[in-house]
């Protein structure tokens, strides 16, 4: 066997051209298919990581009637008893509890209905961590001028600040990334940039009787921090509530839909504004292992009464995002398929080409005594060489564009920007790291080889020496 494997390799290199060209396409078919495969991926994770894990949480704890007719109606009490379990239950990362409602937020003639989050500000930060998102930083027209009066920042930099005129951000490090800042531009220009668009940010206390404001709700309704907005709603049972609050401060949520009419509160404010007497609407839990969900959702149901509560998962929660996940993944398999199909007749055609100019070189190996079995072996041995250089070379090649691309995601603009806004996502596309699908796309190519293989090897077990001889 070691002879034939030393053939198969010498035999490939005789025509290094036709080796190249085969193992090149090889290369490009797992190259884009890996990189195709990982943004799809990635896209799907940052989804759920947006809409799930940032503010809904994997898992939710509601009343039976909830899901239903999601009212106030069907809250429940929350004791810290159920808190306890909840937590002391496997693969649990964190477990808050919530208050969620509709109401109508106004200020001047501006108004707009909006969803009022009851929540525990210290608890909280374990799971949306509204303090993290705070607005800090706003480059408004005000402060751009004076900016640009200072004279202490290049034009070129200037001219970028401009394209994020009405920007908010939530860090000095979001500001350098935005704006491409290198570690010596950062030094020497994010000083001054930070002095002249600070803003007031404010978290809120546990028995605070203010609000936070979401960054493009603040905008609509045209109030800051200190401002008030006034909040009408239906209460507990039927009740009328209303109320006038503080602002707190404007916090920027990563969900662009949300970013539209997100109003956190207290428990405390929540509970007396909708007049709930001590009850949530859910506690939201997000997990350790998100690949455990089912199984966490199982051992959570049955430590849990029946009765009085179900334990559902994001997929039961927003079916609509799982199936826009599902559909786009399943286009985007079709696309795959496409491309593996005209691959494989590639290879093919390599393949046949391949025999039908050495049919003359295989007649005499026969002729001289070579068994058939053993030339359609090293024929076979050949293929699998370009496969495992094509598929390991676009494998590895992969390997820096999906690290680049996973921790500095793709940015995207124009009406693909706007489509993934109107979606209720920020316009940008990350790569998924090494899952399953990094490896699958070149065992697919591999398995394409040797499917290529089997016409040609069955015409060299069934070679007429003679025909084969005379060309």
């Amino acid at each position: 066997m070691n002879k034939l494997i030393k053939i198969a390799w010498r035999n490939l290199w005789r025509n290094k051209k036709r080796t190249l060209i085969t193992a090149a396409s090889i290369f490009f078919a797992v190259f884009f298919a890996i990189l195709m495969r990982s943004f799809q991926l990635g896209s799907y994770d940052y989804m759920i990581d947006q809409s799930i894990e940032a503010f809904s949480g994997y898992l939710q704890v509601q009343s039976p009637d909830y899901s239903d007719d999601p009212s106030l109606e069907n809250s429940f009490v929350c004791t810290p008893e159920i808190l306890e379990k909840i937590n002391q239950t496997g693969n649990i990362k964190a477990a808050v509890p919530r208050i969620e409602s509709f109401a109508l937020a106004s200020n001047g003639s501006q108004s707009k209905g909006v969803l009022v989050s009851g929540i525990s500000p210290e608890m909280e930060k374990k799971l949306s961590n509204p303090y993290h998102q705070l607005v800090r930083y706003r480059f408004e027209e005000k402060a751009i001028s004076a900016l640009e009066k200072g004279g202490k920042i290049p034009a070129v930099l200037l001219k970028k600040i401009r394209n994020f005129q009405n920007y908010s951000f939530s860090s000095e490090a979001r500001i350098e990334l935005d704006l491409g800042l290198s570690k010596e531009e950062s030094k020497k220009y994010l000083p001054e940039i930070v002095k002249h668009t600070t803003i007031e940010a404010n978290y809120l206390s546990e028995t605070d009787d203010g609000v936070l404001v979401s960054d493009k709700l603040s905008k609509y309704l045209k109030v800051d921090v200190g401002d008030s907005i006034v909040l009408m709603g239906q209460g507990y049972e039927g009740s009328s509530a209303a109320g006038i609050f503080p602002i707190r401060g404007i916090v920027k949520v990563p969900s662009p839909e949300l970013d539209n009419k997100l109003v956190y509160m207290t428990l405390a404010a929540a509970n007396t504004f909708y007049g709930l007497d001590g009850r949530i609407t859910a506690i939201a839990i997000n997990l350790h292992n998100n690949d455990e969900m089912q199984s966490t959702q199982q051992l959570l149901s049955s430590e849990l009464p029946s009765t009085d509560f179900v334990v559902k998962n994001w997929e039961e929660i927003t079916p609509t995002l799982k199936q826009q996940i599902e559909g786009d993944s399943k286009s985007g398999q079709i696309f795959l398929a496409v491309i593996y199909i005209i691959v494989f007749f590639g290879i093919f055609g390599t393949v046949m080409m391949m025999v039908a100019e050495r049919m003359k070189e295989f007649g005499m190996m026969v002729a001289v005594g070579m068994k058939q079995a053993k030339l359609a072996t090293i024929l076979t041995l050949e293929m699998f060489f370009l496969g495992i250089i094509g598929a390991v070379s676009g494998t590895l090649a992969s390997i820096p564009l999906i690290l680049l691309g996973h921790y500095y995601p793709v940015k995207l603009t124009g009406e693909v920007a706007k489509m993934y806004e109107d979606m209720g996502f920020q316009a940008i596309m990350p790569t998924a790291l090494f899952d399953p699908y990094f490896f699958t796309q070149g065992m697919i190519i591999l398995v394409m080889v040797f499917l290529a293989c089997y016409s040609p090897v069955r015409s060299i077990l069934k070679i007429n020496v003679i025909k084969a001889i005379h060309g």
